[in-house]
């Protein structure tokens, strides 16, 4: 019998079908994270409930630190302190393993998890965080949940769910210079809806992806929720291992030939059936960027702002008030939109090869006047290499900001921000109202398109500024708020 990806992953998780149809589903590894595994880990300690088998847990400070280079446990977003005491706190007692502020492993979750080979194929993985498909990228079975649900998770190592549907989007031809995993997935939105992968478990295949890095895979795979999908997820294959090689929690020694030789029975049988299947020609693609205020208002960077009126006057509302908030008209060219800030950073895009991307761009160029620019690593590892390469200096010879690692100005909870209604372009995932300061209008972008606008002062084609094809063309990139 042919199975899907999905399907083999499902059902080797599978405890039992409940009564009322969902399944309990056999839960490998949980992460946490400050902002919202406090909140489950407090919940525990109230009730006097164990975490089971605590060397399967894993904590990050990320969502609510400080990112500048002196940081401490004192934050700018109110009470934040006491997030990240109680998060030291917690983790200590229970036996979890926490990459501390003061860690030379410490950054975003869903880039310290794939960095130390803490997912793996072939496992299931959660997080309350939405995010958490990012390291579906890895062949796992990963995805986002609340804080009540991470505490039945850590205590139980099961969560009771229900099955969702399959769906195989493949991704063919062959990326253009300076197009990226970023834009791949904001095409895909955009053409098919913020709301059209609801339901449903993604497979990312094709040409396109097995083209790509692991980084940049991470980047589709982080966006499916987006998609509104319950995960995304791509095969392993011989990148995988390679990336995974050595990684200080991957296996070693006949564990490692084990391990691999199972990992090789992961992907899609041929002729297996999925609920729906997409095909998207991405030999024609541009650099994408949004106009709105979701990620299913993107265009390619040579286009111009959609009408407003369309058969659905659902959408058509939702796109006059985006518009209205964008303080954009429909008919306007997207290049040249003055911005006043630019931020490359997040769980989508702050990885190695996105930090090469963007300074092969600003290498000898100069910020445009007056405009702030940051650039957050998203680990302290990255930021280690990065300086490695002399990628630092690039930055801050440009005019970035060069921070230490976290989540930063991805999102707006109260902690530092943009300013009052000011445009920013950003490689982040979540364009919505106020995402990134009170009013701020974001846009969202690749690495490239975000270094070339900030040279620029506007919303500005990466292609001026990469004309030849390089390795870092095709490169990348938690439940709310991540």
């Amino acid at each position: 019998m042919t199975s899907t990806l999905f399907e083999k992953l499902w059902n080797e998780h599978l405890v039992e079908v409940q009564d009322d149809g969902t399944d309990l589903i056999y839960i490998d590894r949980v992460f946490l994270h400050e902002r919202t595994g406090s909140i489950a880990l407090s919940g525990l300690q109230a009730e006097a409930y164990p975490v089971f088998c605590p060397e399967q847990v894993f904590c990050c400070m990320d969502h609510i630190v400080d990112t500048y280079p002196d940081r401490g446990d004192d934050t700018t977003m109110p009470s934040g302190r006491d997030f990240i005491v109680a998060t030291r706190e917690y983790t200590h007692a229970a036996g979890i393993t926490l990459f501390d502020l003061d860690d030379s492993r410490q950054g975003i979750v869903h880039v310290v998890s794939p960095e130390q080979g803490i997912v793996q194929p072939g496992m299931t993985l959660v997080c309350p965080d939405s995010h958490t498909c990012t390291q579906g990228a890895m062949g796992a079975l990963a995805w986002g949940i609340g804080s009540s649900e991470a505490e039945h998770a850590l205590v139980t190592k099961t969560l009771r769910v229900k099955r969702p549907r399959s769906m195989r989007i493949r991704f063919e031809g062959t990326l253009s210079p300076a197009v990226t995993a970023k834009d791949v997935i904001l095409h895909l939105i955009a053409t098919h809806g913020a709301d059209g992968g609801a339901g449903y478990a993604v497979e990312f295949a094709g040409a396109a992806v097995t083209a790509l890095d692991m980084e940049a895979r991470m980047t589709l795979c982080n966006m499916a929720v987006e998609f509104s999908a319950f995960t995304g997820l791509i095969a392993p294959d011989r990148k995988t291992v390679e990336y995974l090689r050595g990684r200080p929690y991957a296996p070693v020694g006949d564990l490692w030939q084990q391990a691999t030789r199972y990992w090789e029975t992961l992907r899609s049988d041929p002729g297996a059936g999925f609920d729906r299947e997409l095909v998207v020609d991405c030999s024609e693609l541009e650099p994408q960027v949004t106009w709105g205020t979701s990620p299913q208002h993107a265009i390619g960077v040579s286009g111009r702002v959609p009408p407003v009126e369309l058969a659905d006057a659902v959408e058509s509302a939702g796109r006059k008030r985006a518009l209205a908030y964008m303080a954009l008209n429909a008919g306007d060219a997207i290049a040249g939109t003055p911005i006043d800030a630019a931020f490359i950073g997040s769980c989508t895009n702050s990885r190695i090869s996105d930090l090469r991307l963007a300074a092969a761009v600003l290498r000898g160029r100069r910020v445009a006047p007056g405009l702030r620019a940051i650039c957050v690593p998203g680990s302290m590892q990255v930021k280690a290499q990065a300086e490695a390469e002399g990628l630092d200096r690039v930055f801050t010879e440009a005019g970035f900001e060069w921070r230490s690692s976290g989540c930063s100005m991805c999102f707006f909870a109260g902690g530092e921000h943009f300013a009052y209604r000011e445009r920013v372009i950003s490689t982040t995932n979540r364009n919505f109202e106020s995402r990134q300061g009170p009013e701020t209008r974001s846009h969202l972008a690749s690495p490239a398109m975000v270094a070339a606008s900030a040279v620029r002062g506007c919303i500005t084609d990466p292609r001026e500024f990469l004309q030849a094809p390089s390795d870092t063309a095709g490169a990348t990139e938690m439940m709310e708020p991540g």
